[in-house]
Protein backbone atom coordinates (compact mmCIF):
# COMPACT_ATOMS: atom_id res chain seq x y z
CA UNK A 1 0.00 0.00 0.00
CA UNK A 2 0.93 3.82 -0.69
CA UNK A 3 2.71 5.51 1.89
CA UNK A 4 0.85 8.20 1.12
CA UNK A 5 -3.16 5.95 1.28
CA UNK A 6 -5.48 7.39 4.02
CA UNK A 7 -8.71 5.80 5.72
CA UNK A 8 -11.47 7.95 7.18
CA UNK A 9 -15.05 6.81 8.64
CA UNK A 10 -17.36 10.09 8.44
CA UNK A 11 -20.24 7.76 9.52
CA UNK A 12 -18.47 6.69 12.66
CA UNK A 13 -17.11 10.67 13.38
CA UNK A 14 -20.84 11.90 12.97
CA UNK A 15 -22.23 9.08 15.00
CA UNK A 16 -19.41 8.86 18.00
CA UNK A 17 -17.07 11.80 17.52
CA UNK A 18 -13.58 10.80 18.08
CA UNK A 19 -11.58 10.49 21.49
CA UNK A 20 -8.96 8.67 23.21
CA UNK A 21 -12.15 6.19 24.57
CA UNK A 22 -12.57 5.37 21.29
CA UNK A 23 -10.13 5.85 19.08
CA UNK A 24 -8.83 2.45 18.94
CA UNK A 25 -11.86 1.24 18.16
CA UNK A 26 -12.00 3.69 15.01
CA UNK A 27 -8.65 2.04 13.82
CA UNK A 28 -9.74 -1.42 14.13
CA UNK A 29 -12.98 -0.40 11.77
CA UNK A 30 -13.18 -3.49 9.79
CA UNK A 31 -12.92 -1.14 6.67
CA UNK A 32 -9.58 0.12 7.62
CA UNK A 33 -7.11 -1.19 5.26
CA UNK A 34 -4.18 -0.38 7.55
CA UNK A 35 -5.41 -2.67 10.54
CA UNK A 36 -3.52 -6.13 10.41
CA UNK A 37 -5.71 -9.41 9.66
CA UNK A 38 -5.22 -11.77 12.04
CA UNK A 39 -7.25 -11.38 15.61
CA UNK A 40 -5.08 -8.75 17.69
CA UNK A 41 -5.05 -9.02 21.23
CA UNK A 42 -7.17 -5.55 21.22
CA UNK A 43 -10.19 -7.57 19.96
CA UNK A 44 -9.89 -10.34 22.69
CA UNK A 45 -9.89 -8.16 25.18
CA UNK A 46 -13.35 -6.04 23.61
CA UNK A 47 -14.94 -9.57 23.86
CA UNK A 48 -13.79 -9.64 27.98
CA UNK A 49 -15.59 -6.57 27.64
CA UNK A 50 -12.15 -4.68 27.98
CA UNK A 51 -12.34 -1.02 27.06
CA UNK A 52 -10.65 2.38 27.82
CA UNK A 53 -14.51 3.60 27.05
CA UNK A 54 -15.73 0.61 29.88
CA UNK A 55 -13.20 1.50 32.44
CA UNK A 56 -14.54 4.96 32.08
CA UNK A 57 -18.14 4.47 32.57
CA UNK A 58 -18.35 1.07 34.19
CA UNK A 59 -15.01 1.23 36.13
CA UNK A 60 -12.62 -1.73 36.29
CA UNK A 61 -15.22 -4.32 38.57
CA UNK A 62 -18.90 -4.06 37.79
CA UNK A 63 -20.41 -1.77 40.98
CA UNK A 64 -16.74 0.08 41.20
CA UNK A 65 -16.27 3.88 40.66
CA UNK A 66 -15.48 4.59 37.00
CA UNK A 67 -11.76 5.18 36.24
CA UNK A 68 -10.33 8.55 34.77
CA UNK A 69 -8.88 9.11 31.12
CA UNK A 70 -5.32 8.36 32.24
CA UNK A 71 -5.89 5.64 34.56
CA UNK A 72 -8.18 3.87 31.91
CA UNK A 73 -5.54 3.83 29.35
CA UNK A 74 -3.40 2.34 32.21
CA UNK A 75 -5.58 -0.46 32.91
CA UNK A 76 -6.15 -1.21 29.50
CA UNK A 77 -2.73 -1.12 28.57
CA UNK A 78 -2.09 -3.66 31.58
CA UNK A 79 -4.86 -5.94 30.07
CA UNK A 80 -2.65 -5.73 26.83
CA UNK A 81 0.36 -6.64 28.38
CA UNK A 82 -0.88 -10.42 29.92
CA UNK A 83 -1.32 -11.53 25.88
CA UNK A 84 1.10 -12.11 23.21
CA UNK A 85 1.00 -11.25 19.86
CA UNK A 86 -0.38 -8.10 17.51
CA UNK A 87 -1.56 -5.23 19.57
CA UNK A 88 -2.29 -1.98 19.08
CA UNK A 89 -1.49 0.95 21.17
CA UNK A 90 -2.56 3.95 21.93
CA UNK A 91 0.58 6.24 23.03
CA UNK A 92 0.09 9.03 25.77
CA UNK A 93 -0.29 12.79 25.49
CA UNK A 94 2.34 14.84 25.70
CA UNK A 95 0.91 16.30 28.40
CA UNK A 96 -1.63 15.07 31.55
CA UNK A 97 -4.41 17.39 31.04
CA UNK A 98 -4.53 15.94 27.50
CA UNK A 99 -6.15 12.97 28.68
CA UNK A 100 -9.73 14.26 29.41
CA UNK A 101 -10.03 16.15 26.08
CA UNK A 102 -10.40 15.52 21.93
CA UNK A 103 -7.23 16.13 20.27
CA UNK A 104 -6.72 16.35 16.20
CA UNK A 105 -3.79 13.89 16.61
CA UNK A 106 -3.67 10.47 18.10
CA UNK A 107 -0.72 8.40 17.70
CA UNK A 108 -1.15 4.53 17.70
CA UNK A 109 1.74 1.62 17.87
CA UNK A 110 1.25 -1.41 15.92
CA UNK A 111 3.38 -3.75 17.70
CA UNK A 112 4.22 -7.93 18.65
CA UNK A 113 4.02 -8.63 21.98
CA UNK A 114 6.52 -12.02 23.04
CA UNK A 115 6.20 -11.04 26.37
CA UNK A 116 4.96 -8.67 29.23
CA UNK A 117 7.76 -6.57 29.01
CA UNK A 118 9.00 -7.06 25.20
CA UNK A 119 7.86 -5.68 21.85
CA UNK A 120 8.61 -4.85 18.34
CA UNK A 121 6.99 -2.56 16.50
CA UNK A 122 5.72 -3.29 13.41
CA UNK A 123 4.70 0.25 12.75
CA UNK A 124 3.41 3.44 13.33
CA UNK A 125 0.09 5.07 12.63
CA UNK A 126 -1.54 8.86 13.05
CA UNK A 127 -5.01 10.00 13.14
CA UNK A 128 -5.36 13.59 12.15
CA UNK A 129 -8.61 14.79 12.52
CA UNK A 130 -10.32 11.69 11.98
CA UNK A 131 -8.05 10.59 9.10
CA UNK A 132 -6.03 7.43 9.53
CA UNK A 133 -2.07 7.50 7.95
CA UNK A 134 0.76 5.81 8.28
CA UNK A 135 3.74 6.89 9.55
CA UNK A 136 6.62 6.98 6.61
CA UNK A 137 9.34 4.30 7.13
CA UNK A 138 12.89 5.47 7.89
CA UNK A 139 13.59 4.43 4.31
CA UNK A 140 11.31 6.62 2.46
CA UNK A 141 12.39 9.22 4.85
CA UNK A 142 16.03 9.02 3.76
CA UNK A 143 15.17 8.47 0.33
CA UNK A 144 13.20 11.51 -0.09
CA UNK A 145 15.75 14.08 2.05
CA UNK A 146 18.92 12.58 -0.26
CA UNK A 147 16.28 12.92 -3.66
CA UNK A 148 16.24 16.82 -2.34
CA UNK A 149 19.76 17.48 -1.14
CA UNK A 150 20.86 15.88 -5.11
CA UNK A 151 18.30 18.28 -6.33
CA UNK A 152 19.54 21.27 -4.60
CA UNK A 153 23.05 20.38 -5.15
CA UNK A 154 22.37 19.71 -8.86
CA UNK A 155 20.61 23.49 -9.04
CA UNK A 156 23.52 25.21 -7.46
CA UNK A 157 26.00 23.87 -9.79
CA UNK A 158 23.93 25.11 -12.81
CA UNK A 159 23.61 28.43 -11.03
CA UNK A 160 27.78 28.48 -10.78
CA UNK A 161 28.18 27.04 -14.19
CA UNK A 162 28.25 30.49 -15.98
CA UNK A 163 30.44 31.77 -13.76
CA UNK A 164 33.38 29.66 -13.88
CA UNK A 165 36.12 30.61 -16.06
CA UNK A 166 39.72 29.12 -17.14
CA UNK A 167 42.67 30.31 -18.29
CA UNK A 168 45.81 27.84 -18.56
CA UNK A 169 47.77 31.06 -16.85
CA UNK A 170 45.32 31.44 -13.81
CA UNK A 171 43.42 28.20 -13.39
CA UNK A 172 39.85 28.76 -12.34
CA UNK A 173 38.40 31.53 -11.43
CA UNK A 174 34.75 32.71 -10.32
CA UNK A 175 32.97 35.95 -11.88
CA UNK A 176 29.44 36.37 -10.00
CA UNK A 177 28.74 40.18 -11.21
CA UNK A 178 27.14 40.99 -14.42
CA UNK A 179 29.52 41.70 -17.06
CA UNK A 180 29.30 45.11 -19.13
CA UNK A 181 28.94 45.54 -22.66
CA UNK A 182 32.53 47.09 -22.36
CA UNK A 183 33.60 43.72 -21.56
CA UNK A 184 37.09 43.54 -20.10
CA UNK A 185 36.84 39.90 -18.73
CA UNK A 186 40.35 37.99 -19.59
CA UNK A 187 37.97 35.18 -20.79
CA UNK A 188 35.61 36.82 -23.01
CA UNK A 189 38.82 38.73 -24.31
CA UNK A 190 40.31 34.94 -24.61
CA UNK A 191 36.93 33.91 -26.70
CA UNK A 192 36.99 37.00 -28.89
CA UNK A 193 40.37 36.87 -30.45
CA UNK A 194 39.67 32.81 -31.07
CA UNK A 195 36.94 34.17 -33.20
CA UNK A 196 38.97 36.59 -35.19
CA UNK A 197 41.70 34.65 -35.38
CA UNK A 198 39.33 31.65 -36.48
CA UNK A 199 37.97 34.16 -39.56
CA UNK A 200 41.32 35.28 -40.20
CA UNK A 201 42.51 31.24 -41.10
CA UNK A 202 39.17 30.71 -43.20
CA UNK A 203 39.33 33.89 -45.33
CA UNK A 204 42.01 32.91 -47.96
CA UNK A 205 41.87 36.29 -50.02
CA UNK A 206 44.76 38.69 -51.12
CA UNK A 207 44.67 41.80 -48.68
CA UNK A 208 42.33 44.41 -50.59
CA UNK A 209 40.42 41.94 -52.72
CA UNK A 210 36.82 42.12 -52.43
CA UNK A 211 34.14 39.81 -53.40
CA UNK A 212 31.24 40.99 -55.55
CA UNK A 213 28.74 41.72 -52.66
CA UNK A 214 30.51 43.63 -50.81
CA UNK A 215 32.11 45.87 -53.94
CA UNK A 216 28.07 46.37 -54.86
CA UNK A 217 27.79 47.20 -50.73
CA UNK A 218 30.53 49.82 -51.08
CA UNK A 219 29.11 50.98 -54.64
CA UNK A 220 25.81 52.26 -53.10
CA UNK A 221 27.25 53.22 -49.85
CA UNK A 222 29.46 55.88 -51.65
CA UNK A 223 25.74 56.57 -53.76
CA UNK A 224 23.92 57.30 -50.58
CA UNK A 225 26.83 59.52 -49.32
CA UNK A 226 26.63 62.00 -52.88
CA UNK A 227 22.65 62.50 -52.66
CA UNK A 228 23.03 63.27 -49.01
CA UNK A 229 25.05 66.17 -49.94
CA UNK A 230 23.52 67.35 -52.77
CA UNK A 231 20.75 67.39 -50.75
CA UNK A 232 22.48 69.54 -48.12
CA UNK A 233 23.62 72.00 -50.78
CA UNK A 234 19.98 72.43 -52.15
CA UNK A 235 18.32 76.13 -52.15
CA UNK A 236 15.00 74.44 -51.75
CA UNK A 237 16.37 72.55 -47.71
CA UNK A 238 14.79 74.60 -44.90
CA UNK A 239 17.24 75.36 -42.21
Amino acid sequence: MSETASFVDPVFLARFGLNRANVLDYFLHPLNPFRTTVNTSNEVVAMQGIGIGIFMQQGLHHGEPPLSPQQAEIEYQNALAKLTGEQYELMPPSEPSLYAQPSPLYTIRHVLRTNPTTTKVLGIYYVVEGVIYKAPSVRSVMKTNVTRTYEGLSGACEALAPCARYLPSLGYTWVFEPQEKNNTDPYSLMQMAKKRKRRKILDNRRPGERTAAEEEGIRASEAIDQILVRISKSSLLVK
